[in-house]
């Protein structure tokens, strides 16, 4: 009798942790800060905003610079 091994793991079960990615979505970062999907789109509307990272017409957050900007915001 022959057993056949398959890898029948999803891309899923592989995603990267959140605090090891570059790059986030703007609901990650939401999920990530706890700062509403709108605050964020409004901060990342801002002129020269920081963090903010576009790939043709999607936004990223850029997480390192995210994490900077909040950690020296006294209010959003």
């Amino acid at each position: 009798m022959m057993t056949v091994i398959t890898n029948n793991q999803s891309t899923d079960n592989k995603k990267v942790p959140i605090h090891l990615k570059v790059t986030l979505t703007v609901k990650e970062a939401a999920e990530y800060s706890d700062i509403g999907i709108n605050k964020l789109e409004n901060l990342l509307r801002a002129p020269r905003c920081p963090f903010v990272l576009y790939v043709g017409n999607k936004k990223l957050v850029k997480r390192k610079e995210f994490e900077k900007f909040i950690s020296e915001s006294i209010e959003l």
